[in-house]
């Protein structure tokens, strides 16, 4: 698994755009400023519609007085279903919502799990904590809990 004080790797990751896709490179994305990033399981199922997301929906502006730059939801839906649920939870611009359809950026730091067939491979939940380009906290989820990744942790750390 990828650590703390390690470069956030390159990769393609996809968002919904003003007409299409476009894709975004983490390292570049992530290369200058503070930026906060979390992962969840999938759009629409509990834990990350009813706690997680909304969390970091409610405490954006909290994050951005702590000197975020950004903030940012990745999931291994696709980037259609990141800008369905975005709209369904009211996101509206307060959070950049990735997608890793295939889950390989989250496989290149060891941060995914095989969930059979409820929905193959999925992101592990995590929340890190980004600054110029380097990965300066990382909290990472036991199986089925949802603690350290939360945004009130995350404030805790900036």
């Amino acid at each position: 698994m990828i650590s703390e004080k390690t470069k956030v790797p390159a990769g393609t990751l996809t968002t919904r755009g003003q007409v299409g896709l476009d894709q975004v490179n983490p390292q570049e994305l992530f290369a200058t400023g503070t930026h906060v990033l979390f992962a969840v399981p999938g759009a629409f199922t509990p834990t990350c519609s009813e706690q997680h997301l909304p969390g970091y929906v409610r405490q954006a502006e909290a994050l951005r007085s702590n000197g975020v730059d950004g903030i940012y939801c990745v999931a291994t839906n696709d980037a259609f279903v990141m800008a369905s649920w975005a709209k369904e939870q009211d996101v509206g611009g307060s959070i950049t919502m990735l997608s890793d359809g295939d889950g390989s950026w989250l496989e290149s730091m060891e941060l995914t799990m095989d969930t059979g067939n409820f929905g193959g491979v999925r992101a592990q939940r995590f929340a890190m904590i980004i600054r110029d380009g380097v990965i300066d906290k990382l909290f990472v989820e036991d199986p089925k809990s949802f603690d350290v990744s939360s945004v009130e942790n995350v404030l805790k750390h900036l």
